[in-house]
């Protein structure tokens, strides 16, 4: 009897990349979603949609819905897809043990997520990342008169609420806990790994090609420099680190790289990996890992490529985002499975809807009911100071 597995969100490229995977290797797929129609939803790889309520909206009704989803379908792995996941791995601590929820604990999970906690966590596991400041302490201006800076909100996605700022700049008044981040020149990349108890299986190394705002919605592999490799190792064994955790880094001229931000879930570059050893890390982490990478270097999300490039029509980046459009494959797009991305228009039209109206990007709007904001470190518990992390060479 095959398994049945419980994705926690629909709606996004990568939550279709892992049902197909789980289906192709046998599993019974569900999805709960708050969004009656969804991109996964239309996919055959799925066998049943249910619709729950949003965690953003009220996070113990969202957890009794989902319980009740588990226990009516018959569920025995859980996997979280996205930002949902921190609310998610409370999950953990109310199912029977023969349910397993494919998630680090949520302090594991809230450390992490957390800008600047985050850094502390660089500190801790000797890996280098920029000086960084909680806005409303004394010493923020002080960074910021010293240089560059980047000002964002400390549990934010997909680019909301990101500020650069020049230096010696006054920095904003915000109402959200933010952090003020020294900005690093160099190399922006992104990374996606599959770890095992602090051991990383598979590191996908991307940059963006095509950008809607400050998120890829085209991208490329590239081969992981072995800085990047070490970085990555080295914070994840720190961590003891299960499941999927990505980062995104800058790797400066004379190979340095810093840490910018921990998503302690999957990204975009989960798309890279071959859909077989995918499913095998997810369903039976005990096996030995079969983990690769897909022949396609370029892949891209059409309909927001689509997007910018014709909003860079007259502009020096309209042929390099032709081309790029032209040249790669869409994530959502399969000859057997062709509904995902033929109905893409009317699945996402609850997120393109509200993307006009509120004059956002797509990735803003697809998290507002499910991303978490719970705010920074408690109150009392220390702050690490960015400016001792040492330079790891």
């Amino acid at each position: 009897m095959s398994e049945t597995v419980l994705l926690t969100l629909g709606r996004l490229p990568k939550a279709l990349e892992i049902a197909r995977a789980l289906a192709a290797a046998g599993c019974r797929v569900v999805v709960a979603e708050p969004f009656k129609r969804h991109l996964t939803g239309a996919s055959r790889a799925v066998a049943r949609s249910v619709v729950v309520h949003s965690p953003v909206d009220d996070h113990e009704r969202y957890l009794t819905d989902m319980q009740r989803v588990i226990e009516e379908e018959g569920v025995g792995l859980v996997v979280p897809v996205s930002e949902e996941i921190l609310f998610a791995a409370a999950l953990r601590d109310r199912l029977p043990d023969s349910v397993r929820v494919f998630s680090m604990p949520f302090a594991t999970l809230r450390a992490l997520h957390d800008k600047y906690s985050f850094i502390g966590v660089c500190a801790a596991a000797g890996v280098a990342a920029p000086q960084t400041r909680a806005l409303d302490s004394p010493d923020a201006q002080a960074l910021a008169d010293a240089c560059p800076t980047v000002v964002k909100p400390v549990a934010s996605c997909s680019g909301r609420g990101v500020q650069f700022l020049e230096r010696g700049a006054r920095l904003p008044s915000v109402t959200e806990p933010c952090i003020v981040q020294e900005f690093c020149a160099g190399q922006l990349l992104s990374t996606f790994s599959v770890a095992r108890h602090g051991q990383v299986l598979l590191t996908v190394t991307y940059r963006g090609a095509v950008m809607q705002g400050t998120v890829a919605v085209c991208f490329e592999r590239i081969d992981t420099p072995p800085p990047v490799a070490q970085w990555v190792e080295r914070f994840v064994g720190h961590c003891g680190f299960d499941g999927f955790i990505s980062f995104d880094l800058v790797q400066q001229a004379e190979g340095l790289v810093h840490g910018i931000e921990c998503n302690p879930r999957a990204t975009s570059g989960i798309h890279f990996v071959d859909p077989e050893g995918l499913a095998t890390a997810i369903l039976h982490p005990e096996q030995p890992s079969t983990l690769r990478y897909r022949e396609e270097r370029l892949l891209q999300q059409f309909y927001p490529c689509l997007t910018e490039t014709q909003k860079s029509m007259f502009t020096e980046r309209f042929a390099h985002n032709f081309r790029c459009l032209r040249r790669a494959r869409d994530v959502t797009w399969s000859l057997s499975d062709p509904w995902p991305w033929l109905s893409m228009p009317l699945s996402s039209w609850t997120i393109i809807e509200q993307a006009l109206r509120r004059g956002c990007t797509f990735g803003e709007v697809a998290m507002l009911d499910m991303a978490w904001t719970g705010g920074p470190l408690r109150e009392g518990q220390p702050r690490v100071a960015a400016a001792q992390t040492p330079d790891v060479k």
